[in-house]
This record gives C-alpha cells, structure tokens and sequence, in this order.
C-alpha cells in the first residue's frame, strides 16, 4: 500500500471533533485495507491522529454530489456522523465537488448538506425511525433513566445534574452492556442549562473515549431534553469542548420526528500530505 503515497489531506474540526479528509475521487486506498489505514492514521502521538477518516468518493449514481466512507479511529466503518457531514461538506464545496447546496451518498442513506457561510454549514440528519424509547440503566450502583434513539447511529441519552459524571469510565460500561448488543451504543450525558440550552458530553463508541463534540449524538440528546425539559426547538448544544451547536427538528401530525438539521462551524485546521511513515 505504500505506492498510494505521497497523499494530500486536510486536517478538519467540527466543534472539536477532529477528523482527516481525503479527495479519494481516484480511488487509491483498496477497500480492503481502508479499514487499517484509518486506524493507522487517526493515531495521536505517532501519526496524524483524529477521532475518524472522511474518504470523499464519486457519486454512485445522478441522485447526489458525491459519497463518502466514514471510519473511525479504530477502523471500524460508521454509517454516518454529524460533525464530520459538515467537514465534508465544506471539502466538497472547496474542492468544486458540490455547490452550496449538496447531496451525498452514506451508509445511513443521502444526506443533504448546505453551506451557511464560508466555514460554517448546516446538515439535515436522518429522521429517527421512531420516537425515544424510555430506559433505565444502572452504572456503578447508580440507575440512570434516559432514552434511545437513532440519529443515523444508536444513541442512549441520560440526563444527570452533575458536571463531574465520570463519562469515560461509565460511558465505557454502558456502550458494552448486553442491554445494547451486538453493536452498542454512543452514550450521552445531558445537563440543563439556561433557557434552551443543554450542555452535553459524549462516550463514542469506535473512538472508544470521550470526543470534544458529536453531531448525531447533540441531536439525539436535543430531541430527548425537549420533551423531557419541555424545550423548544432550535436547541442549543454546549459541547464538552466549549462550542456551540444548533439543533432544529420538527414533528409532523402524529408526532413523529419529520426532519433534524445540525448547524456549526468546520474549520479546515491545515492541509498536508501523507508520506508512507505515517502508517509506521
């Protein structure tokens, strides 16, 4: 694999969920070893580091711009995430891949996406498939009541009043508690804050640790706050890592969800280029 190299990407940031983008329009990396090579890549310390991998790939067929391959740091492939929709979004545009307003191609299906300023975009997320379903877990004694939804990936929300909720370390025991299995969940602990603001803080699974932000995740949690703190949207999200997130959706006649948008900034960080000992 080391005949791919030199390899130009961009090191991006959506509300501190940091990922590498790569034009893989030409489609250099095989599939097969795509999943090691994000691994290898998103290592902190001995090669670039990130949360995830964003391979930007051609459409597959005239109903969107382009698609993508989503991995995680620990090479697993993800069927979407929030934050890195909204760096590929404003690669694409960069790129002349799209215009501002944009389709592409994920495993949870086509996403749409929108340039909102030049660095800041706005993704409309899955729709849930169904409404939060109530749940009751219990971590190191404690039980915790909180919910379960899909935002294009499974997510359990529970809300605790506390700041110092030990995230890691319970965040680690409930993505692999047999209540969620085969695949697990990305765990969110959610605090109130003023007005229609939530302060929320993330255990994702693939990255296995708490990230600085996660898109899908502050849209899960805002959906499940509005009706447990009687909230009404757009939400704000205060991440772990300080930033802010706005989180719209609306209901349709039976009280479905009907459509989730996700706004924030994705900042380009730098533009380099791989050589081969980025994989040693």
């Amino acid at each position: 694999m080391r005949d791919i190299f030199p390899l130009d990407f961009w090191k991006m940031s959506g509300a501190g969920n940091d990922f590498i983008v790569i034009d893989h329009r030409d489609g250099r990396i095989p599939v097969a070893h795509q999943p090691e090579f994000a691994r290898r890549v998103c290592r902190r310390m001995f090669s670039v580091g990130a949360d995830g991998l964003i391979l930007i790939e051609p459409p597959r067929d005239s109903s969107h711009d382009f698609s993508w391959r989503f991995y995680n740091a620990d090479g697993s492939e993800a069927a979407m995430c929030g934050n890195g929709s909204r760096c590929a979004a404003r690669f694409a545009r960069a790129h002349d891949v799209a215009q501002d307003h944009m389709r592409f191609a994920t495993l949870a299906g086509i996403v749409q996406a929108e340039m909102v300023t030049d660095s800041r975009a706005r993704v409309f997320l899955p729709v849930p498939p169904s409404l939060p379903s109530g749940v009751v877990v219990e971590v190191e004694g404690r039980r915790l009541a909180g919910h379960l939804l899909t935002v294009g990936v499974p997510h359990l929300v529970l809300f605790a009043e506390e700041n110092d909720i030990p995230v890691v370390r319970w965040g680690r025991e409930l993505r692999m508690s047999s209540q969620f299995q085969p695949h697990g969940v990305n765990v969110n602990f959610v605090r109130p804050a003023t007005g229609n603001r939530i302060h929320v803080r993330t255990y994702e699974r693939g990255v296995e640790n708490e990230t600085m932000a996660c898109g899908t995740g502050a849209a899960a949690s805002a959906i499940c706050a509005a009706a447990e703190y009687a909230l009404r949207p757009p939400v704000t999200v205060v991440t772990s890592g300080g930033e802010e997130l706005i989180i719209n959706f609306t209901t349709n006649a039976s009280g479905a969800i009907a459509h989730v948008t996700l706004e924030g900034a994705a900042r380009l960080i730098y533009r380099g280029s791989l050589t081969a000992e980025a994989l040693d």
